[in-house]
């Protein structure tokens, strides 16, 4: 029999699923809808200026640049929220940061962060990443450096490559901004 915390658990999970789904289903008014998909928290619009379609056809070939320049950043990002898998982009920029950190006692507060949000089984915005990445991964950590999170970061780096770049590309949104 499942215990009260587990029922409650569950409850909140299969709720988080019926507003995720919800919001989905809703017909968007405008298009400002397919760009900034109802996050779960407000996020600051972007800072950076809308680039010249010059600028963004060159995303097409090169995830690197997409992920360099802050709108688009920003527009990847709303547009793997608008397909529910958000976790890959925001995992690639967590890695980002973390490689950042100079002081080794927030590098470990940092790496434990990443490993429980991204890493660990059943972790909320676990990443798909196979069993020996994941093991690698998890040695690294004994000891956190810069390079702890390098190989896991490649290969979903190499997943959005592969996978999301090319949806992304074919979007509505995109062909707005390369018109």
């Amino acid at each position: 029999p499942l215990s009260d915390l587990s029922l409650l658990l569950l409850c909140c999970r299969a709720k988080e699923i019926k507003t995720k789904l919800g919001t989905l289903l809703q017909k968007p008014d405008s298009t400002i809808d397919f760009i900034i998909p109802y996050p779960e928290k407000p996020e600051k619009p972007p800072k950076a200026q809308k680039p010249s379609p010059e600028e963004a056809l060159q995303w097409r070939d090169s995830l690197e640049k997409l992920l360099q320049n802050p709108y688009g950043l920003a527009s990847f990002r709303s547009f793997l929220r608008s397909e529910f898998s958000e976790e890959n982009a925001e995992f690639w920029v967590a890695c980002e940061d973390y490689k950042k950190t100079k002081s080794p006692v927030k590098m470990a507060e940092k790496a434990k962060k990443i490993y429980e949000e991204f890493i660990q089984t059943e972790a909320p915005k676990e990443v798909n990443i196979d069993h020996f990445t994941k093991a690698v991964t998890m040695k690294n950590l004994v000891e956190p450096s810069p390079t702890s999170f390098d190989m896991a970061q490649k290969r979903i780096f190499a997943l959005m490559e592969k996978d999301s770049l090319p949806r992304f590309v074919r979007s509505e949104f995109y062909h707005e901004l390369i018109k």
